[in-house]
């Protein structure tokens, strides 16, 4: 598999996804984001967008969203148990696996999800994580979890004209967790958990900076 076309491909898709307006729908909004949603191009569910200001510079905002083994996200993101590299394809490029715990009060089980990802930097000084589902030799489904599929999604950390220490953090999430769950549950779990995330990663920010 060509994981960095893969790649490339999955960039220009959140690209043209921050740029399109059409159809969305606010689901949650709080103090720290606005979540809205639309149907999916890409499979049956939706496709959701955070948006919001985080009060930090992009570059500590990063180094806590940044996907790496070791790397804070494993300590402050309630949905990430464990994050492991499969393999480095280049040094913006790498397929990794994530698991993420029981959610939902018990009704989503443990996850795992394999995906390539793409880091890329914008001439404006916005730096996003692109990533999406894939197939890897070295890791099949494994027992006790079950195999998601992330279809494109990814952020953008973006610095604000005038305000070095704030940035524009947007966010999309297309998952489909697999098994078999009520829409409902999932209808509901998408938006709070992006709203938990971007108030979680709120008070990291002023715990792990760069």
């Amino acid at each position: 598999m060509n994981y960095r076309a893969v790649a490339d491909t999955v960039a220009e898709k959140l690209l043209s996804y921050s740029k399109d307006s059409t159809g969305w729908r606010v689901s949650k909004r709080t103090n720290e984001v606005c979540v809205s949603w639309r149907p999916s191009s890409e499979y049956s569910g939706n496709l959701y967008k955070g948006e919001g200001i985080i009060k930090a510079a992009p570059k500590d905002v990063w180094e806590c969203l940044k996907p790496v083994p070791e790397g804070p996200r494993v300590k402050w993101d309630k949905n990430v148990k464990s994050f492991e590299l499969i393999e480095m394809i280049s040094d913006t490029v790498s397929v990794c696996r994530t698991v993420t715990p029981s959610a939902a009060v018990g009704l989503i089980s443990p996850r795992d999800f394999v995906d390539v990802i793409l880091i890329k930097q914008y001439e404006n000084g916005t730096i996003s994580s692109n990533a999406t589902h894939v197939e890897h030799p070295n890791c099949p489904p494994k027992p006790h979890y079950v195999r998601g599929f992330n279809h494109p999604c990814g952020c953008f950390c973006a610095p604000i004209a005038g305000e070095p220490q704030k940035t524009q953090l947007t966010m999309f999430f297309q998952t489909d967790l697999g098994g078999y769950l009520p829409q409902s549950v999932l209808d509901s779990f998408f938006p709070s958990s992006m709203v938990e995330f971007y108030s979680n990663l709120t008070k990291a920010v002023k715990i792990f900076k760069a």
